[in-house]
């Protein structure tokens, strides 16, 4: 096989493919990247059971071929060589070659006949709006479980409903929900996505104008695939079935304080400062503003005041975790946030605060990001 093509193009493919694989893999050969090389150009994919990447670009092919190549060095190599077009060729004693200008670098080829197959997909599909399903991921994704001791909370329920798809994520104390426009087959789906290799379908394919999303297997191999251009990524679906989570979200929403975005988050970061790691900050909303109060050991406190306006009820007082309450806030995509304090039947047990974008002090943001957070107890 041998093959000259674009530095740039070589190593930004090379780059894509490898970003899901993972650090350390158990098994050698799905450290590599299959690189095909034919007609068409080239396609390079990269593959681990449960997710894949793959490319198509131009290339002048020489000598038509598959080779099977460690990803992560080749990535590093691609990205340092000089700019100057690259030949790879397969040598006579089973080496591959990668030369650019006066750079020449000798690699091992991995067994080919002993890679998996990439999966194919043939099921049904929708276009979301690139731009729009990238920020929804963002404002999602990170509410999923870090925990793999129950996987289902890793993952992000995509589901479709007529024209909208869903995204929904939670790790038991929160709940982040956004929906975008879905162009496509109407039929209820839904899909539960490891939240890691949808966060990287997010930040590739954010800014390519639609992303074609596609259903497809059955039983344990059912697979979700998201298409931009010439890339495409698949991903394994999350066995299990995802807490019905959306019940949890109030439809009363008249007591509520207004404030400004950007202030309260630094606020927050400021006074939590002094806080031991997991405890809570308390919050007191009062018509006017909202107060933090911080006791930390060693004697450190803290507070501060930022202005708010409260709307249909009494001051309220809670706790709050300043961590996840910023990643909240750092996903409201508004110059403005509403904080409301929904109501539980339940006198024993703390109520939700439902965070929502909000466009000026009086009006609400136009998308539909909800995200649900669990108070914490305050016990002093």
């Amino acid at each position: 096989m041998r093959f000259q093509v674009n530095r740039d193009v070589f190593s930004e493919a090379v780059s894509f493919v490898v970003k899901l694989l993972p650090q350390r893999n158990p098994q050698p050969i799905l450290a590599g990247v299959l690189i095909e090389a034919g007609d068409e150009g080239l396609t390079l994919s990269a593959f681990d059971y449960e997710a894949s990447a793959r490319t198509t670009i131009e290339a002048t092919v020489d000598d038509p071929g598959t080779i099977l190549v460690h990803g992560r060095l080749l990535s590093d190599i691609a990205s340092r060589l000089p700019n100057a077009p690259i030949e790879i060729a397969v040598e006579d004693d089973g080496g591959i070659a990668v030369t650019c200008g006066s750079a020449r670098f000798t690699l091992a080829a991995m067994p080919v006949e002993e890679y998996p197959s990439i999966p194919e997909v043939t099921g049904s599909s929708g276009v979301v709006p690139a731009d729009e399903f990238g920020t929804a991921i963002a404002q999602v994704g990170f509410a999923a479980s870090r925990d793999d001791v129950t996987p289902v909370l890793t993952g992000v329920q995509l589901e479709v409903s007529e024209q909208s798809l869903s995204l929904v994520a939670t790790d038991r104390y929160r709940v982040s929900l956004r929906d975008v426009p879905w162009d496509g087959q109407a039929s209820e789906q839904a899909a539960l996505v490891p939240a890691r290799t949808l966060t990287e379908v997010g930040k590739t394919f954010g800014n390519a104008g639609t992303i074609q999303v596609a259903f497809s297997g059955s039983g344990d191999r059912e697979i979700i695939a998201f298409t931009a251009g010439n890339k495409t990524v698949t991903s394994l679906l999350i066995k299990g079935n995802f807490p019905p989570v959306r019940r949890l979200f109030p439809e009363q929403t008249d007591h509520y304080a207004v404030v400004n975005t950007a202030d309260l988050i630094e606020a927050v970061r400021r006074v939590a400062l002094v806080l031991d790691r997991a405890a809570p900050l308390r919050f007191t909303f009062t018509s006017d503003s909202v107060t933090m109060d911080a006791s930390g050991s060693e004697q450190a406190r803290a507070s501060e005041s930022v202005d708010a306006h409260l709307s249909g009820g009494d001051d309220v007082t809670l706790g709050l975790n300043p961590q996840y309450l910023t990643e909240a806030l750092s996903a409201v995509k508004s110059e403005f946030v509403r904080v409301t304090f929904t109501s539980s039947d339940n006198a024993n047990k703390l109520s939700p605060v439902l965070i929502t974008s909000q466009t000026s002090v009086d009006q609400a943001g136009a998308d539909s990001f909800k995200y649900l957070l669990q108070p914490n107890l305050l016990l002093r």
